[in-house]
């Protein structure tokens, strides 16, 4: 079981995101670096031979999360390169020029994470995706829920060696409480037949709180019992795994999941953020702000409401050109990130314009809020052409509520228009 072998560095020991590729084909070497880099923005380390790998690992073995080895190297043609890699308890990922029922034993016996046959062009790029995987792994969590501790351990093991951060439960209602303190989790893995809350009802009882492109739930089950998988998906599980798997299986099945909530939150991201600042784009700006204001109109908090404009920006762009004008843009959103809290509301509302709602706490001096804002954009350091690109702000809010949301709007914009008239770079209160 690969919980035997050496174990895994954790995720932090490689915050750089190093791979160590040895090949003994420099043309490899260099398109694999080349998709690792350029695609994913990972650092590569390369080598040609054992005794170069061994040098590298000796050098600072903890720097890397990964190796991609060839299986057979003029100094080590049976492998020895890949017991070598696995003593400092970094993940392997084999390369090897055919593959045969033999061949795949001796990967499951040396415990690897993947093997790839060297055919084309395409199965390379395909090796730089799993690597890549393997470091995003780190930041995604896995559920185990198994009455047995031995299918536990070994299935921690398992994805362990994929990087996935694991946790483990003995039955359902241990499972529920793990959830309740990691609300992140990502993955339950779940047996049916467990005491105290079996594997059905745990799932049914997921289903109330999380969709399924939430929280992805694979049931596991002897394949001898009919009609169980069919059972399980309809009582919402996304997938199915029988009793006893293929490791290959497991694993391919975990990753088609993982990726389909990656895809997930990758569409949300992209259907709310403003994809140029990171902060929230206009519709999503104005939903939020909506339920906040819904909150105040309640009276359950005080708000304020300010727009911040961009002082000639037109002026920016036209003499340092618009990608200046862009990084203007995103010094300044990472300025009001800076200078408001995350539970504030804050997006990009248009243009060189910026919307924001703050919850007012008691004894808060709303103005100075708004004042340290500026103050922090006009300390903005943006060097263009060799030349200092000063960027400034005008800020209007307001904290009356109004009869609606966009009332309050339209009078911080009229602050603004104010703000620009008496000189710019000032804060306006209406």
């Amino acid at each position: 079981m690969i919980h035997d072998g050496p174990p895994m560095k954790p995720c932090g020991d490689s915050a750089t995101g190093t791979v160590l590729v040895v090949e003994d084909s420099r043309a490899l070497q260099g398109l694999l670096s080349s998709y690792l880099n350029d695609l994913y923005g990972l650092k590569v380390v390369c080598a040609s031979c054992l005794a170069e790998a061994r040098a590298q690992l000796a050098a600072k073995s903890e720097r890397f999360f990964c190796a991609v080895l060839d299986l057979h190297l003029p100094d080590a043609p049976n492998g020895e390169v890949v017991d070598l890699v696995q003593q400092c308890g970094i993940p392997v990922v084999v390369l090897t020029g055919s593959i045969d029922a033999a061949q795949r034993q001796i990967m499951l016996d040396k415990r690897v994470v993947d093997y790839f046959v060297k055919r084309n062009l395409s199965e390379i790029e395909h090796v730089a995706h799993v690597v890549n995987r393997l470091w995003e792994n780190c930041h995604i969590k896995v559920l185990v829920v198994d009455d047995s501790r031995s299918v536990r351990t070994y299935l921690q093991g398992l994805l362990d060696s994929y990087r996935y951060q694991t946790f483990a439960a003995g039955n359902g209602k241990e499972a529920l409480h793990l959830l309740v303190a990691h609300p992140d989790i990502s993955l339950v893995i779940t047996d049916v037949n467990m005491p105290e809350m079996d594997g059905l009802v745990l799932i049914e009882t997921i289903r109330r709180q999380y969709r399924r492109e939430d929280l992805v739930v694979i049931g596991m089950s002897d394949v001898a019992k009919p009609g169980l998988s069919a059972l399980l998906l309809k009582t919402g599980a996304n997938d199915f795994i029988a009793k006893p798997f293929q490791v290959e299986e497991l694993f391919c099945r975990v990753t088609q999941n993982t990726n389909m909530i990656n895809y997930v939150r990758q569409l949300r991201q992209a259907a709310t953020l403003d994809f140029l600042t990171g902060l929230a784009n206009r519709r999503h700006t104005l939903e939020l702000g909506e339920a906040l204001y819904a909150q105040a109109r309640h009276g359950d908090l005080a708000i304020a409401l300010a727009m911040v404009d961009v002082d000639h920006f037109k002026s920016i762009n036209d003499r340092f050109g618009h990608l200046v004008g862009d990084e203007a843009l995103k010094a300044i959103a990472v300025a009001l990130r800076q200078t408001w809290r995350n539970t504030d509301v804050l997006g990009r509302y248009g243009g060189e314009e910026f919307l924001g709602l703050v919850t007012i706490q008691p004894g808060m001096e709303i103005a100075a809020v708004f004042e340290h804002t500026r103050a922090e954009v006009a300390a903005i350091d943006l060097i263009a052409d060799g030349q200092r690109a000063k960027l400034t702000v005008s800020i209007g809010f307001t904290t009356e509520l109004g009869n609606s949301l966009i009332q309050m709007i339209k009078r911080a914009d009229n602050a603004v228009y104010q703000a620009k008239t008496e000189g710019r770079n000032r804060v306006v209160r209406q």
